[in-house]
């Protein structure tokens, strides 16, 4: 069995002081790298570059190689934090049980924060240490496709149209497939990619990553009802306020909860059918559905 909280801790760690550094060795005007800093610092379990990370270790590859991809996603899910709390956007004013860095900043520097870092995430993808330049070019290509408007930016433009309008369950998984599971999808995809792994377990696990995004996505949906705004750090009842289309909006509670237990089932089959070293990848799974933030 693995013990899945001992080793998200780690790797936290790992993935934190990495990113810290990272960002702390910039020659950049100060006020910049603060911003930049007081997202990346606010927590966050890093999720995405911890599974970048354990699926290259699965397929036989080096923490090593994966490390700055993973920092490379966790800047650019970070900056997608700081547009979304925004005014113009979800106007949230804790992120992580801080002030959201608008808050804390002022709007003007919270959005050169957000762009600062998602451009510094290709930045260090492209100076990534251990790859070659046809593995470079191909997590460069899929991480912009993945977080652009084929992605998390058109999901969230679809996601903000139909605020007030009722969807059905079809248009709202394509909504959430691009918004939220695209970049889970790229973790997947980017750790079989440095690992080398063959062309079939990398189909295989782009099965395992569709149905975990969609997991991730109905339990995150769960916590904006069920959730407590201390544990979560942000405010609950967000969706309804701001009338979103959700799981359980279409599903009811007890309906959603039964989609994520299919994902999730779903999700492990795939993973079973890769063939690769999973008791880690299915103890991350399992940590997804029942994670209380």
């Amino acid at each position: 069995m693995v013990d899945i909280h001992s080793f998200l801790t780690e790797y936290k760690k790992r993935v934190d002081e990495r990113l810290v550094a990272f960002i702390s060795a910039l020659d950049i005007t100060e006020k910049l790298k603060e911003s930049m800093l007081y997202s990346i610092k606010a927590g966050g379990k890093r999720l995405r570059p911890i599974l970048l990370i354990a699926v290259t270790e699965a397929c036989g590859g080096a923490f090593d190689k994966a490390m700055a991809p993973g920092l490379s996603l966790e800047m650019l899910h970070t900056y997608s934090l700081i547009h979304d709390d925004l005014p113009a956007m979800d106007d949230d004013d804790l992120r992580r049980g801080l002030p959201t860095n608008h808050k804390r900043y002022g709007e003007a520097t919270a959005i050169l924060a957000g762009d600062a870092l998602l451009t510094l995430a290709f930045q260090c993808l492209a100076e990534a240490p251990g790859l070659n330049d046809e593995q470079k070019i191909a997590l460069v290509g899929k991480l912009a496709r993945a977080a652009g408007p084929e992605g998390m930016v058109g999901g969230q433009m679809d996601d903000i149209d139909a605020e007030g309008k009722t969807l059905d369950i079809r248009a709202l998984e394509h909504i959430h497939l691009r918004k939220t599971g695209r970049l889970l999808e790229y973790a997947v995809e980017a750790g079989a990619i440095i690992a080398e792994a063959d062309a079939d377990v990398r189909r295989k696990l782009a099965a395992f990553a569709r149905h975990l995004g969609i997991a991730f996505q109905i339990k995150d949906d769960l916590l904006d009802i069920e959730g407590e705004e201390a544990v979560i750090g942000k405010r609950v009842g967000g969706d309804a306020e701001r009338h979103k289309n959700t799981y359980p909006g279409l599903l009811t509670v007890e309906g959603a909860k039964r989609e994520l237990e299919r994902h999730y089932q779903s999700a492990l089959a795939a993973l079973e059918a890769a063939n690769v070293s999973s008791d880690v990848l299915a103890a991350l799974t399992r940590y997804i559905i029942i994670r209380e933030r």
